[in-house]
């Protein structure tokens, strides 16, 4: 079947982010659907550009909306110990919003029956024989979309009750030094030699672009974020006093908050309306991680529709959500040391699969070795204890939600 089928069903995905734009890319992609994206328009409500992260071993074909790639990647301990490694044959990629939105676009509008409608979704409804989209269109146009399916990104207005909620919450500059600084080759993912918060954990963040420019970021796994004033103070003490980058510019900053939680996501809402993203639960718990999932779940919605099933494949599987509660919980009571976890599974476990772990990609014998090498005791404690916990309802920042 060709992009745009005759006999393709008709869907609308609301929200042009990372979620949105890469199930659309993939419905025209595979002819799984005739496909119209609505995003917003110009202006306030418009994200800002944002920056993704993920691994991939060179099966994609986003090569054109990838701004940086790592062969290496790199993790310093609390003692300033730097353990290097090697994920081939993956490697660690960053796509921005910007490059990414003008590849799929192009591919949408492309596509026999693809479009890309810029206006602000209000309400998202099960109709008879399929669902409906409201719409404002620029100017104060009301629009209505019928399609036989709908695939809403937008952000939620509450996360669902939860366990355990912390935030991953970070700011980033975009830097140019004075003088060459970074190793183009490898990522910077976890840098410990940061102060650490009562509860969580906090690393820095370095993805260089060229050996006077890079993405230097201040990141916590904590339960609330930090005003702008903390995170530029936390971001000065990490550049100037922990990686010495003498002079440099700020050319531009990113913020952002990532919910990781083990609450239950509703991945549908109607008949015939889906979330998708981390509205669907698409955010791996315990990393915050999405646009790995994104991809694979995008994948797979493709593919069901494709085939003419209308039941959507989760974008993690049980096992993986069930280690996440468990991780989460740890952290959060302190039972383990944030720092001393990530960069003992780094040492201990080949990078590849340490990887393919955290995208919940493992095997249960892969993740039995994996457990073994975690703190034993305090894990297994939490894990008795998680089943019996009460699902509560946390508050969640209206500081907008970036994604990784």
């Amino acid at each position: 079947m060709t992009a745009g089928a005759p006999g393709a069903p008709e869907v609308v995905v609301v929200g042009g982010g990372a979620a949105g734009l890469s199930l659309a890319h993939r419905l025209v992609e595979t002819g799984a659907a005739r496909v119209t994206v609505v995003e917003p328009p110009d202006g306030p409500v418009r994200p800002a550009e944002r920056t993704w992260c993920y691994w991939d071993e060179g099966h994609d074909d986003l090569g054109a909306a990838v701004t940086a790639a790592w062969p290496l990647l790199r993790v310093h301990g609390r003692d300033g110990t730097a353990l290097t490694v090697d994920p081939a044959p993956a490697t660690y990629r960053m796509v921005r919003s910007s490059a990414f939105e003008r590849l799929v676009h192009a591919r949408v509008e492309q596509a026999p029956g693809g479009r890309v409608l810029r206006a602000t979704a209000d309400t998202v409804r099960d109709v008879p024989g399929g669902a409906e989209v409201r719409c404002t269109a620029p100017g104060g146009r009301a629009l209505t979309l019928r399609a036989r399916y709908v695939f809403d990104s937008r952000p939620l207005p509450a996360l669902p009750a939860a366990r355990t909620q912390l935030l991953q919450h970070f700011r980033g500059w975009f830097v140019r030094t004075d003088r060459e600084r970074f190793d183009p080759g490898v990522a910077d993912l976890m840098d410990f030699r940061v102060p650490q918060p009562r509860h969580g954990l906090a690393f820095g963040y370095v993805l260089p672009l060229a050996a006077d420019r890079a993405l230097v970021e201040y990141t916590e796994f904590s339960r609330a974020p930090l005003t702008t004033e903390a995170y530029e103070a936390a971001l000065g003490h990490y550049a100037r006093d922990v990686l010495r980058l003498g002079g440099f510019e700020v050319e531009s900053a990113e913020q952002g908050v990532i919910p990781m939680t083990d609450g239950r996501f509703a991945r549908r809402t109607g008949r015939s309306v889906f979330r998708i993203g981390t509205a669907g639960g698409a955010t791996r718990p315990a990393t915050g991680y999405t646009f790995a999932a994104v991809q694979r779940h995008s994948r797979a919605v493709a593919a069901a529709l494709r085939d003419g099933r209308d039941a959507v494949p989760p974008p993690h599987g049980r096992r993986a959500l069930a280690m996440d509660a468990v991780l989460l919980r740890a952290l959060d009571t302190g039972r383990v040391d944030g720092p001393d976890f990530f960069t003992g599974l780094f040492r201990r476990t080949p990078a590849h699969r340490l990887l393919r772990f955290l995208d919940g990609a493992t095997s249960l014998r892969e993740e039995w070795g994996i457990g073994l090498r975690t703190p034993v005791g305090p894990m297994l404690r939490t894990a008795l204890e998680v089943p019996f916990l009460p699902r509560r309802t946390h508050p969640l920042p209206g500081t907008g939600v970036s994604h990784r």
